[in-house]
């Protein structure tokens, strides 16, 4: 205690000392002089100025500077460090590297961020050093102003001083948040030649750099230079991978990270690894992750519970989220977004709300996500007034302003209900500028009406905004071949050759024992190609038998009813069913996830291919999950044309689902159908 209080006294010494020393600077009152406060090892010093004045040249003693050392350790506020740094002048210790590199530490600390005053004080350093240099990068490269460190980089080296991996590692990461690839490369260059090679720490921050510009070659190359790969290393490039679309590659790294010896996946590489199994749909491999998870005792990490429930929701697995969210102890409100959300996704729009409200009842506040799946369930499901009650209960009951995502999702849901010119009005009047997305909602919409007039004026403010896809002109074809409209479409397809814009191709994928199986229309790159179109041939023929016709409305070109009946017969999710037919036992579940959204006719192959073979399909296409079972769909197939599906399933298939979800929200009778789906409509398209 004795120490302490000692302490405490030198400080209090210090503060005060600081106080009146900084006095003549900023007052006219009487002052001590601050040099009396200083031991008699304070000499003065005779020198000629303007009033023959002496000079105080102030020596502080070994405690008194170790005491200013802590006094800046442990100040944040700018008028305390506007006092300390006259004292550092005044005492002649501004030059000093020690003192001075920890005051200017204290200036870039994320406590305070003084970068304006950080880089006066850093120009009265006659001498800095490599040190100075990095502690100042480091802040730009973090802050607003990211250029000035790669500005301050190549001032370092034009002084002659050598920059360490630290400052490399500090400008790279400038060169990311101002996104200059250009200057990124000639620091790369810059490292090679200073032979930091072998920096783990530095290659990693690099692989990211190149990650961030979809360098993925780049990033591969700098990862394979690697001496030694550890962890992090591995976690940078799966997230480069995942970033740049190559989702199916993240798996393979995972398990090539497994059978490395010198570092193991870690909760990061769980959540990474997860977040592609949700975008592939890859449910085995999302249940072998879940078990790692739960071996390597992650599985009470509240973030890798909400991925988990996001990948079995994604997946189509309900059972299976529920299982992870009711093992929470204490629910966040992304958890209970994320099971609102899964439910959603799946259809279940009445039960996503009755979470929404037993979210409530347990006192966790919704945020600006929790609307957004709560707007998605209405709109999947046509509830056209319980979305509106929502969208004015964000801001008046809860605090929150609309924001682009919930403006998309009742723009959606008027589009699907019919009411078309609302929609229009909605986007119209807007609290925010409209982006592409919304627009793009709006026009697959008209897409499912047939309303070709507004299409056209939709197309045209996508135009506007300089962000037309392929996909865009694509929905345009559908709704003028729709309406028949064959002059327009042959105007249409001339413009998109004569400008070189190609659409995006259909990709539909089926996970077996783990491994991800990918197809495109035609399809003729997998091994086993022939076995499959054997088996498609088999299946064809079977499901006419049951009653099955081509959906021939479904195909955008001129051609006659049996040409278009062929030239629908080798759609990507056909493929890939009838691979899952050919490769796995039957009974056995077939989960198929496609890019776009599923045509008529593949909805209706699906449908009677489930009754035909006794299988259970689960389709995930880019916006809705469609369960088949016996024959019948979760969204009926009759309706599909219109835009919706409604709820069909025989109740007996149910029973499971019924009681988890009656066990968490109160509720009975999970399969009657839903009232106030009949007026609402979902765009789809191939």
């Amino acid at each position: 205690m004795t120490r302490i209080s000692a302490f405490i006294n030198r400080k209090q010494h210090i503060v005060s000392s600081l106080k009146f020393s900084i006095s003549p600077f900023t007052s006219t009152s009487t002052a001590i002089p601050f040099h009396r406060h200083f031991t008699p090892e304070t000499s003065q010093e005779t020198c000629q100025n303007n009033n023959q004045q002496p000079k105080l040249i102030l020596k502080p003693t070994p405690d008194q500077q170790q005491s200013i050392v802590s006094l800046i350790k442990s100040t944040t506020h700018k008028p305390h460090l506007l006092q300390i740094q006259a004292h550092l002048t005044r005492s002649f210790l501004l030059q000093n590297p020690k003192f001075s590199l920890l005051f200017l530490s204290a200036l870039c600390s994320s406590a305070s961020r003084h970068l304006r005053y950080s880089r006066l004080f850093f120009s009265q350093i006659k001498y800095p050093a490599a040190s100075h240099y990095n502690t100042l990068i480091r802040a730009y490269s973090s802050g607003n102003s990211p250029k000035e460190a790669f500005f301050l980089f190549k001032e370092m080296r034009q002084k002659g001083l050598k920059p360490d991996p630290i400052s490399f590692s500090f400008v790279v990461k400038s060169c990311i948040k101002f996104r200059s690839v250009l200057c990124g490369l000639q620091v790369h260059g810059r490292i090679l030649r200073d032979g930091f090679r072998s920096d783990c720490l530095l290659l990693t921050t690099l692989m990211d750099f190149y990650s961030s510009f979809a360098g993925r070659d780049e990033a591969c190359k700098v990862f394979d230079e690697m001496p030694q790969k550890d962890t992090v290393a591995w976690n940078v490039l799966i997230s480069c991978y995942l970033r740049n679309g190559r989702t199916r590659d993240v798996l393979m790294l995972f398990d090539s990270m497994k059978n490395e010896n010198f570092c193991e996946p870690d909760d990061v590489t769980c959540l990474l690894v997860t977040q592609a199994c949700a975008n592939l749909g890859a449910l085995e491999f999302g249940e072998k992750i879940h078990r790692y998870i739960n071996e390597r005792g992650y599985g009470s990490a509240r973030n890798l519970c909400n991925s988990l429930i996001a990948m079995y929701s994604r997946c189509g697995s309900l059972d299976k989220a529920y299982d992870v969210f009711k093992g929470i102890g204490e629910k966040n409100v992304i958890s209970w977004s994320a099971m609102i959300s899964g439910l959603a996704m799946n259809g279940y729009g009445r039960d996503a709300i009755l979470a929404f409200e037993e979210m409530q009842r347990m006192g966790v506040a919704p945020d600006e996500q929790t609307f957004t799946g709560v707007l998605s369930a209405c709109s999947h499901c046509g509830l056209v007034d319980e979305g509106m009650e929502f969208l004015n209960r964000m801001n008046k009951e809860f605090g929150i302003k609309p924001n682009i995502h919930h403006y998309g999702c009742v723009v959606d849901l008027l589009g699907r209900a019919g009411l078309l010119d609302q929609a229009y009005q909605a986007i119209i009047s807007m609290n925010v500028k409209p982006d592409a997305t919304i627009w793009r909602t709006l026009l697959g919409a008209c897409r499912i009406h047939g309303h070709f007039t507004l299409g056209e004026r939709v197309i045209e403010h996508v135009i506007e905004l300089k962000a037309q896809e392929a996909g865009d002109y694509v929905l345009l074809l559908n709704i003028y071949s729709s309406a028949g409209n064959w002059e327009k479409v042959k105007e249409l397809r001339k413009y998109l050759k004569d400008k070189g814009i190609q659409t995006t191709p259909g990709c539909s994928s089926i996970e077996i024992k783990g491994v991800v199986n990918e197809f495109v229309v035609d399809d003729v790159s997998h091994p086993r190609k022939h076995e499959i179109y054997d088996k498609l041939d088999e299946i064809n023929k079977q499901l006419k038998i049951a009653g099955y016709v081509a959906e021939v409305t479904s195909e955008l070109h001129d051609l006659g009813a049996e040409e278009k009946a062929d030239a629908l017969s080798c759609h990507s999710e056909k493929l890939a069913l009838a691979f899952g037919v050919l490769a796995t036992p039957p009974g056995t579940t077939l989960r198929v996830t496609k890019n776009l959204r599923i045509c008529v006719d593949c909805h209706s192959f699906a449908r009677f291919l489930s009754g035909v073979y006794n299988r259970k399909v689960i389709i995930r296409d880019r916006t809705r999950f469609h369960h088949f079972i016996d024959g019948h769909c979760s969204l009926n197939a009759e309706s599909i044309e219109s835009g919706l599906c409604l709820n069909e399933w025989p109740f007996e298939h149910q029973s499971n689902l019924e009681s988890v979800f009656e066990s968490l929200f109160g509720f009975e009778n999970l399969t009657e159908p839903r009232s106030g789906f009949e007026n609402s409509s979902e765009p789809q398209f191939g």
